[in-house]
């Protein structure tokens, strides 16, 4: 995937919110009339610090004072603007909303630099703009509205939608600012720090870990360079954004990406930085209903970040709805009939003028929370099964529980040096042995971040291990996050970083890693057994098929530990390592 593909994608997936009336298309609906508007927005820590935003205000065809319409709020993906936005705002202005669609801070025509979302930032600036939608709050040129429909004075009737990096704005908006209504967050973060350093053992709770993690160092160098490129060519009209020694980010992003690539590991700061410009660290300030849409084919925002907020959610009562897509940063083309035509457009109805799956669940969201004018959606988890055929709309292709987790837990144990079992009698001890390279070398391959997933597979001999379960006698339905122990020993001064995944092994041979995603962890301590989680994924793997559970000591797009180590994982009756994977029955 080339950048610029990065940028549409990050930028126009939340054209899937569009809905209709019965029996019409966006074709037959008048045009809204579009304004293109400066902002004055005061933001920062101490408030001391103004930036220019540029928006385009989308006014649907008969709103007034008299007859005035809800409001959607949106912005872009990382390294777009807010002209990614138009056919999402037509459709929705054509739907009868009123849309404000403006480029984030850093980006597009708007001043100040790049903050990562932060709430003292990003947060403040969306909520100025919020102001404006409520008549409070004049452009720069001096334009107030007053066609937008109030709970309140000063009060819109106000939701938030986009993906990405305009995804997790919507929580650093609502999380200070009660006058927002519902927020639709489509594959965003939860916490920053997992998202760039991930390291799935030693969890605090949900995706944070108490031990630093390994750098996704393709994924922070693709985004640095598309965030230096968006500053150099907006130097002309704010050049503080570029006369810095981190151009267009705030002062603390390149120290910190070079450090963690030299080093394989974030530092307190960073860390400090990524978590305050994540969900994570203000969840419980997010109690408005919530439409969690994640990619399943996403090895940067990965479906567990969905799922720690969707469980914090739950556990604090805030109403909301997740849904795992089939797309996502690693594969922006959504199935045919899921979002779109599946040609890349994002279109909210397939080529006969009908809602596709998705564009139905985000309509019935808005037309309810916002409109009034539709059922409450059910509170409930979906998500898309690729080995279910259909025809025209892939509604059929969604499995559907109540709540997350949606299966039960299967467990294989290792035994020796090279095999599965389901049966605890049959575990054999051993010990199998791989080396970590040294400076991080990718002895492993299995994907190039936002490039290609069809790379060959690849784990050089003597820098992994591998425990392979007999030929499955049905069809396994894995849905959510599997877990493994493993009993890790290491000659080396700290633990090593390593990289687990889960692979299906078919019976000629051929090998799939679902999604290309995987596990880096960097253990804080080997004196107990290391428990493991591993990115959620749906996948069938077939009748007749193998499940295999790999430790790779190196991965090509992460940046591992700078040092070579031995590293041994042990098994035998007594403790035998496991691997668990959630499943369900699906008819």
């Amino acid at each position: 995937m080339s950048s610029g593909r990065v940028r549409v994608l990050l930028s126009s997936i939340a054209i899937a919110a569009v809905g209709l009336p019965a029996g019409a298309t966006a074709a037959q609906a008048a045009p809204p009339s579009v304004r293109t508007l400066h902002f004055d927005v005061v933001v920062g820590p101490h408030d001391d610090t103004h930036c220019d935003v540029v928006g385009d205000l989308y006014t649907p065809d008969g709103a007034s004072a008299a007859d005035p319409r809800p409001a959607v709020l949106t912005t872009n993906g990382f390294g777009g603007s807010k002209d990614d936005q138009q056919a999402m705002a037509t459709a929705l202005a054509q739907r009868g909303y009123v849309v404000l669609s403006y480029s984030g801070l850093g980006f597009g025509g708007s001043g100040c630099r790049i903050e990562l979302d932060d709430p003292d930032w990003d947060g403040k600036a969306g909520s100025q703009l919020v102001s404006f939608l409520g008549g409070t709050k004049a452009a720069t040129d001096g334009t107030t509205i007053d066609t937008v429909a109030l709970d309140a004075p000063g009060d819109p009737r106000v939701g938030m939608i986009g993906g990405s990096y305009g995804g997790q704005v919507q929580y650093a908006v609502a999380g200070q600012d009660p006058r927002v209504d519902t927020i639709v967050p489509i594959i965003t973060w939860n916490d920053l720090a997992y998202s760039l350093t991930p390291n799935g053992t030693d969890l605090r709770s949900g995706v944070t870990s108490e031990t630093p993690g390994v750098a996704k160092y393709q994924w922070a160098a693709l985004f640095t360079t598309i965030g230096v490129a968006d500053g150099l060519q907006g130097a002309q009209q704010d050049p503080d954004r570029v006369i810095t020694t981190c151009p267009n980010f705030d002062d603390r992003v390149c120290p910190g990406v070079i450090e963690a690539g030299v080093t394989g590991q974030p530092s307190p700061t960073t860390l400090q930085l990524l978590r305050h410009a994540s969900v994570a660290s203000y969840v419980d300030h997010i109690r408005i209903p919530t439409l969690l849409l994640q990619g399943q084919a996403d090895t940067l925002f990965n479906l567990d970040e969905a799922i720690t907020t969707y469980r914090s959610l739950r556990a604090q009562g805030t109403p909301v709805k997740m849904v795992w897509q089939s797309w996502g940063h690693s594969n922006s083309t959504p199935a045919p009939g899921e979002l779109g035509d599946g040609d890349g457009g994002y279109s909210p109805t397939d080529a006969a003028g009908n809602l596709t799956a998705e564009g139905r669940m985000v309509e019935q969201w808005f037309d309810h929370y916002l409109a009034g004018t539709a059922p409450a959606p059910a509170l409930d988890f979906s998500y898309f099964r690729d080995w279910v055929p259909y025809t025209g709309d892939a509604t059929p292709a969604f499995g559907r529980a109540k709540a997350y987790p949606a299966g039960r837990d299967r467990t294989w144990r290792l035994s020796g040096t090279d095999t599965l079992t389901e049966d605890r009698k049959a575990v054999q001890p051993g010990t199998a042995a791989l080396a970590t390279p040294a400076a991080g070398a990718p002895t492993s391959v299995t994907e190039i971040s936002a490039l290609s997933q069809d790379v060959p597979l690849f784990d050089a001999p003597g820098t992994y291990a591998q425990w392979t379960s007999a030929p499955l006698a049905a069809d396994t339905d894995v849905v959510g996050a599997p877990q493994a122990t493993l009993r890790i020993g290491a000659v080396a001064a700290v633990p090593p970083a390593l990289f687990v995944k889960v692979e299906d092994v078919a019976p000629d041979g051929t090998v799939t890693l679902p999604h290309r995603l995987i596990a880096p962890i960097r253990p804080g301590s080997l004196a107990a057994p290391v428990q493991v989680t591993l990115p959620a994924i749906v996948h069938r793997f077939a009748a007749g098929h193998r499940v295999r559970l790999v430790v790779a000591g190196s991965d090509a797009a992460y940046r591992g530990s700078p040092t070579p180590a031995a590293v041994t994982v042990t098994t035998d009756a007594a403790h035998p390592g496991t691997l668990t994977l959630p499943v369900v029955s699906n008819p």
